[in-house]
């Protein structure tokens, strides 16, 4: 509408949006993009010429997560801004440090969002093993992949051919309308899963007053009814992935 000022795109379960789509669309309404990169770090984009560049990079500011749980994640509460803009850099920075351009001068409203030096410490270890955790995920992935490629009821995840995946989640989709008995046969057999997401966003109480009563996003509410998430970290045992790949073959015989 003419209200819009800004695409988010969200690179969700570890790989990146169509950007290429998404820039022109932008630059044909004059719009900015803030990517949402929290589960996609270390995912790359190619671009039609042949151009390369990290998720989270493209748009006009990036954002992150360092989540416990995330690809790249502190130990505690965390994340990251990204811009080449200096402009934008310069009031973020201020922003996150309750709007100071210098010490008690407070220049705009901001909010304390500084990241703490011993996550930082953390985070700097971890970053050089970024590429192996997400290698790592990316075996793991194609384990569950291969041993349910064969299964109808099943949807694997797909890869689109422009981006790397990361896999921070790997989920798939059930198609005969038995996730939720599928998620708590895995459950009392000791495996956990995760739904990413039960409710639609535009469903969530705080959008109420800005979406229709009789809204509907038939997507949506298709993957929020189908959609479940496995165990993917590089610190699963072989044996462990071993398990979990049995009990949800077992449950489709």
């Amino acid at each position: 509408t003419e209200k819009t000022k800004v695409i988010v795109p969200v690179h969700l379960y570890g790989q990146s949006c169509e950007m290429e789509y998404i820039i022109n669309l932008a630059k044909k309404y004059d719009l900015k993009i803030v990517e949402d990169n929290a589960q996609a770090i270390g995912s790359v984009y190619t671009f039609l010429n042949g151009e390369k560049k990290y998720t989270g990079t493209i748009g006009d500011i990036g954002t992150t997560s360092f989540y416990p749980a995330k690809n790249l994640g502190c130990y505690g509460d965390g994340g990251a801004i990204f811009t080449n803009n200096d402009g934008l850099a310069e009031k973020i920075r201020m922003i996150v440090n309750h709007g100071e351009n210098k010490r008690y001068h407070h220049k705009i409203i901001g909010c304390n969002s500084r990241l703490d030096s011993i996550q930082a410490v953390i985070l700097n270890i971890k970053l050089k093993y970024l590429d192996d955790y997400n290698s790592t995920r990316r075996i793991m992935a194609d384990n569950y992949n291969k041993a349910f490629q064969n299964i109808n009821n099943l949807q694997t995840p797909i890869e689109i051919d422009n981006s790397t995946h990361v896999y921070h989640q790997y989920t798939l989709k059930v198609l005969n309308g038995k996730r939720n008995e599928l998620k708590e046969y895995l459950h009392k057999n000791g495996i956990p899963t995760m739904i990413y997401y039960p409710v639609p966003l535009y469903k969530q109480e705080a959008f109420k007053e800005y979406v229709p009563n009789n809204y509907y996003l038939e997507n949506t509410e298709e993957l929020s009814k189908n959609v479940i998430s496995l165990p993917i970290h590089t610190e699963i045992e072989n044996s462990s992935q071993d398990f979990i790949i049995e009990k949800v073959l077992n449950f489709f015989k």
